[in-house]
């Protein structure tokens, strides 16, 4: 081996000593090449030869939802799109939600100073622990991952508020006071999405809302109400070789709806008629996605969008996601009202405990717990 290969060798190996302390340790190293710890296999890179090159550039305009609209004599349509979303896309943006500027510009900016916080600091609230209160941590799941992700995280339990919140960081001095204000906003807009998705699935209305969540067979607005919340600021910085690796892998979300706030660098990628294509990021708008728990309820009929992040070599990219669901012991089942003769059962109950415990014995990849728990493969 040359000198200069033996010094590169040297090199790659004492950088991997710091993974796990996260990709911001690296890029503010000022390195010029990413560690071998984060180079993706040739056909899981972004740029991979084996998908069209065009694909990978491509950008989708999801459809738009105005939530304004879903309040107003237009929502029959608006409901009607809704459905045709969750069933072509297993996505859509949110306009006109109701949450102000001022809200989602204090939670992206609170998030940018946690993360200029020195590590010391951000350090406090790393863990191994998956089901810990906080925890700051990088990659996608660092204690499985074999190759590692171009992402530091801080999830959040946001459930119940007053429980969790002494938990969460206490420096930027404000950030608990803006996290939970979003945290809480978030939520009740999830709820009043799940109203409209329930009503799309023709499995409730406002007028007949009590009658459902008297029966003990179906998720009701209740479970929902009374369900968990994770927040999830995942921090992106700027990556010299972009094209080796991903910020995060293909997944999908194993909840109900994740609610996800971009900031205005692109980066959020689904997959769509087996294209990579690249979301627009619209200002102040959120991207809701179809997460498992909700292609089970559906028994089907609204699919969960696998999606991936990239990353770039210019520009940090923050985004905040809210992953909603109902209570962890809660079991999750096809609705029966869903289920006939021309659509039979298709998946099994999970739980929370269910998904843990799968996540926490392999390395997660595409929407492979799903499949786990499908009855029929289509």
């Amino acid at each position: 081996m040359c000198p200069s290969m033996a010094m590169a060798k040297q090199n790659d190996e004492a950088l991997e000593t710091q993974y796990q302390k996260g990709v911001k340790q690296l890029y503010e190293k000022g390195i010029e090449r990413i560690p071998n710890k984060y180079i993706l296999p040739v056909q899981e890179r972004p740029s991979s030869t084996t998908q069209v090159e065009a694909a990978t550039r491509e950008n989708i305009k999801l459809p738009i939802i105005d939530f304004a609209e879903l309040q107003s004599k237009n929502r029959p349509h608006v409901l009607k799109s809704l459905a045709d979303a969750c069933k072509q896309y297993g996505a859509f943006q949110l306009v006109n939600h109701g949450i102000s500027k001022d809200v989602i510009s204090g939670m992206v900016d609170a998030a940018e100073r946690f993360f200029r916080l020195p590590y010391e600091e951000r350090s406090k609230y790393m863990s191994s622990d998956m089901e810990a209160l906080v925890r700051y941590g990088t990659s996608f799941n660092q204690n499985k991952d074999n190759v590692f992700c171009w992402r530091d995280f801080l999830k959040l339990m946001c459930k119940p508020l007053s429980d969790v919140l002494p938990h969460w960081p206490s420096s930027p001095t404000d950030f608990r006071k803006l996290a939970a204000t979003y945290a809480k906003e978030t939520s009740d807009l999830f709820l009043m999405i799940m109203e409209a998705i329930l009503e799309s699935l023709l499995l409730g209305t406002k007028k007949n809302k009590k009658a459902e969540e008297e029966e003990d067979d179906v998720v009701t607005m209740k479970d929902l109400r009374d369900g968990s919340q994770l927040m999830i600021v995942n921090f992106y910085p700027p990556c010299p070789e972009p094209d080796l690796t991903l910020g995060m892998p293909p997944h999908s979300d194993y909840g109900f709806l994740t609610l996800l706030l971009q900031d205005e660098v692109e980066g959020l990628q689904i997959q769509y008629k087996d294209k990579w294509v690249t979301v627009e990021s619209i200002p102040n708008a959120f991207v809701v996605n179809v997460g498992d728990h909700l292609e089970i309820f559906s028994n089907g009929k609204y699919k969960s969008v696998l999606h991936r992040a990239k990353v770039n070599s210019a520009k940090t990219r923050i985004s905040v996601a809210s992953l909603h669901t109902v209570p962890f012991k809660c079991m999750v089942k096809p609705c029966p009202k869903l289920i006939d003769e021309a659509n039979p059962r298709r998946y099994q109950d999970t739980d929370f405990a269910t998904f843990l415990q799968y996540i926490s014995s392999r390395e997660p990849k595409n929407k492979q717990f799903l499949d786990s728990r499908k009855l029929i493969h289509l």
